[in-house]
């Protein structure tokens, strides 16, 4: 087996660990030989003797070389490490699968090795063959870790049941956790309990509901992401709150795992001082956490690695290295409201979308009374009427537009979640009725999480790159933007912000 070389040169690796740099948090984590612990480059320990540290790139390899988590950093929380860069076939392949195995979206089934190979079109064996060379450990070993991290989380976060944790994380039997754990932690689930101390709520004091926290690596442009979606806020579903010491957001969403559907809300407050978010989930979410944790890191953009992407991006936006790209908690619901806002204002998009919640959304109980409705179920506005949405203002190419992702989704022939195949989806998503490529790409880009979605029809992105007027300015900007792969969904979040600079 061979190990996967960590992101920095080792020497470089412990630099960082020294200065306690939260740019390169989850992006390696330290094992240290005299304590048998691995630690995230941000931990506040002692730093150890270079001579006693190992780098890995994954929390995984570091577990499978014998180290525990240390209990006071928490590697848990790190951000996730997400590497798009175009290298050879063997590299993307093996991401591909990572991938596949991080998003609890795809985990109804029993995960397994056969699987995963079946979804990325190979053998079983060049699935174990590459996911090894890559990141030094098994398929079924990087599986492993990620459900342990979850389970420690909500043990240190939530005074959830232990079986009940067991079984959210996704182990078989709570005989099979306590075994893991033990083996890997050498705590048994009670005891890490009683030693990992959390302080998850000071920041939302006596939210109701479950609280866990979150890390991201700086920077964090916190004012624009909330700006973005201020802008875009539907009174019943949402509120944002711009307090200026913990800005927050609230929600109401509904979630569907094993053929269920849970409806609930969450309170996301984000403390910048320590790069992390606080969030708080109603419980009648718990069942569903690692997913709703899931979509929220996807919503609020935290496994963002801002040194790669601003690596390829600075040049042409300095002043936009903290953006990021506002995700959705809900790809079906920002697919409908991508299609209201087609060729309107993003004013007159969210008078349209108001009108449908205050028609077709379900009412439900939350602690606050900003959050009152649910956004429009699929199989509501699958059966709406032309006659009911022409009342609210929708013309009729886009009734067909929303009918038929409605449709598209509540027959699961359409997934609208960062664990989708990208261009599958593109084209099935430009099959329906009233959908171009300005709304697919917008969809790929915050609801399948496509780091390199280009909306090259885009009017406001032709004016800020300067190509409005051009015979084909769509060419044009598509052509110019080749210089941004692959983080062009970047590039225009930062050109919609005006923090383009174009010479001369």
């Amino acid at each position: 087996m061979t190990s996967a070389q960590p992101p920095l040169a080792d020497n470089d690796c412990y630099l960082a660990l020294k200065a306690r740099d939260a740019r390169f948090d989850g992006s390696f984590f330290t094992g240290v030989t005299s304590t048998g612990i691995y630690c995230r480059p941000v931990c506040s320990v002692k730093t150890p003797k270079r001579e006693n540290c190992r780098f890995f790139s994954h929390a995984a390899q570091a577990e499978s070389a014998g180290f525990r988590p240390c209990l006071r950093c928490r590697p848990e929380l790190a951000p996730h490490s997400v590497v798009w860069s175009i290298q050879d076939a063997s590299y993307i392949l093996a991401h591909q699968a990572a991938r596949l195995l991080d998003e609890p979206e795809l985990s109804d089934e029993a995960p397994s090795v056969e699987k995963l190979a079946a979804r990325l079109g190979v053998s079983d064996r060049h699935v174990r063959r590459i996911f090894e060379a890559q990141f030094g450990v098994s398929p079924m070993q990087y599986l492993q870790t990620r459900r342990l991290h979850t389970a420690k989380q909500l043990l240190a976060d939530t005074s959830l049941p232990i079986t009940q944790v067991a079984l959210i994380s996704g182990f078989a039997s709570v005989r099979r956790f306590n075994a893991a754990f033990v083996e890997h932690y050498k705590l048994n689930p009670t005891q890490l309990r009683r030693q990992g101390v959390s302080d998850a709520g000071h920041i939302n004091g006596t939210a109701p509901g479950i609280t866990i926290r979150l890390g991201y690596r700086p920077p964090y442009d916190v004012a624009a992401m909330l700006g973005f979606f201020s802008k875009r806020t539907i009174s019943a579903i949402e509120f944002v709150a711009a307090d200026a010491q913990h800005p927050s957001i609230g929600r109401t969403f509904r979630v569907e795992s094993g053929g269920k559907v849970h409806a609930g809300w969450l309170l996301a407050a984000f403390d910048e001082t320590r790069s992390r978010l606080v969030l708080n989930v109603s419980d009648s979410l718990r069942e569903v956490l690692p997913l709703v944790i899931r979509r929220v890191r996807a919503t609020f953009d935290l496994d963002a690695d801002p040194a790669a992407i601003n690596s390829v991006l600075h040049a042409g936006f300095p002043q936009g290295d903290g953006l990021r790209v506002p995700g959705a908690l809900d790809g079906y619901e920002l697919a409908v409201r991508a299609v209201l806002g087609q060729q309107i204002t993003v004013a007159a998009a969210r008078t349209l979308a108001q009108r449908m919640v205050d028609r077709f959304g379900e009412p439900v109980q939350t602690p606050w009374p900003q959050l009152t409705r649910l956004f429009p179920a699929p199989a509501m506005l699958a059966a709406a009427s032309g006659d009911a949405l022409g009342q609210l203002g929708i013309v009729r190419q886009r009734q067909a537009a929303i009918v038929g992702i409605a449709q598209a989704v509540a027959d699961k022939r359409l997934q609208l979640h960062s664990g989708a195949d990208v261009h599958a989806t593109l084209e099935a998503l430009k099959a329906l009725p009233g959908i171009g490529d300005w709304t697919a790409q917008y969809i790929a880009m915050r609801a399948l999480r496509w780091p390199d979605a280009f909306p090259a029809g885009d009017v406001a992105l032709h004016k800020a790159m300067g190509v409005q007027g051009l015979k084909n300015p769509a060419r044009e900007a598509e052509l110019a933007s080749h210089a941004w792969k692959p983080w062009r969904s970047y590039a225009v979040i930062r050109a919609w912000s005006g923090t383009l600079e174009r010479p001369g």
